[in-house]
C-alpha cells in the first residue's frame, strides 16, 4: 500500500473514533510509566466517561471474572491516564497514553500477553491505538509494527463507532480478528437501541463473562 492510501486510511479511521466519542455528547496528556513488574498478562484499560481515575467499574469487572479462570497466571493491570471528561477531544491524551503503556510493557516484558481494553469514551481511546499507524489528530504515539504482535486481545464494551456501523472488528486490520466488540442489547450509545440504562449495566449482561473467556482464550495463543 502506498503512502497516500495508508495516510488516507489512518486519518479516516482515526477521524471515525474522534467523530464518534463526540457523538456521545448527543446521547448523554501524561506519560506512562515503564512496568515495574512483569505479568504473564498485561490488561491497559480506559474508563468511560465521568467515572473517576482507575479502571471504573466495567474496567473492574473482566479482571475480576477472568482470575479464576487464569489462576495459573498472573494479571497486571494499567487504567490509562486521561481525563475521560465532556471534552471528548480528549480521546488523543487517553491514546497516547495506552500506546505509550503498550510499548513500555513490550520493552520491558517481552513474553507478557497484552490486553487492551475500553469502556464508551474508553473504547474509542482504544480505537485510537488499534486504528492509527502514524500521528495525527492529536495522537502522537502509534504503537509501532514491532509491537503489535504483543497485543493478545482486545475487549471495548458500548463503543461509540459501533453505532455507525464502524465496530473495531471491521475498523482496524491489524487488531479485528483479536477484538471482541461487545454491545449490550439497547445501549444507544453503541446501537440504535434507546435503553439508556443497558449502558451502564455491562458487569450484569453476560458481556463481561464473554470477555474474559475471549481474552483466555487468546492469551493463551503463542505467535
Amino acid at each position: 500500500m502506498n503512502v497516500i492510501a495508508t495516510t488516507r486510511r489512518t486519518v479516516a479511521a482515526a477521524s471515525s473514533a474522534f467523530i464518534a466519542a463526540a457523538a456521545l455528547t448527543a446521547l448523554e496528556a501524561p506519560t506512562a510509566s515503564a512496568a515495574s513488574k512483569c505479568h504473564d498478562i498485561e490488561l491497559v484499560f480506559a474508563r468511560g466517561t465521568d467515572e473517576p481515575p482507575g479502571l471504573g467499574v466495567v474496567g473492574t469487572s473482566p479482571v475480576d471474572t477472568l482470575r479464576p479462570i487464569v489462576k495459573d497466571q498472573t494479571i497486571g493491570t494499567y487504567a490509562v491516564r486521561y481525563p475521560a471528561s465532556w471534552d471528548f477531544l480528549q480521546v488523543a491524551a487517553g491514546a497516547n497514553d495506552a500506546s505509550k503503556r503498550v510499548q513500555a510493557i513490550a520493552a520491558t516484558c517481552p513474553d507478557s500477553r497484552i490486553v487492551l481494553g475500553g469502556y464508551s469514551q474508553g473504547a474509542a481511546v482504544i480505537d485510537v491505538v488499534a486504528t492509527a499507524p502514524i500521528a495525527g489528530l492529536g495522537y502522537t504515539a502509534p504503537l509501532p509494527a514491532a509491537v503489535i504482535p504483543h497485543v493478545a486481545a482486545i475487549a471495548v464494551f458500548g463503543n461509540p463507532s459501533a453505532r455507525f456501523g464502524r465496530p473495531l472488528t471491521v475498523l482496524s486490520p491489524d487488531f479485528g480478528a483479536r477484538t471482541a466488540d461487545l454491545c449490550n442489547t439497547g445501549d444507544p450509545v453503541c446501537s440504535r437501541g434507546e435503553d439508556f440504562d443497558a449502558h451502564v449495566r455491562y458487569p450484569q449482561s453476560g458481556l463481561v463473562k464473554l470477555a474474559a473467556q475471549w481474552i483466555t482464550k487468546h492469551v493463551r495463543q503463542r505467535v
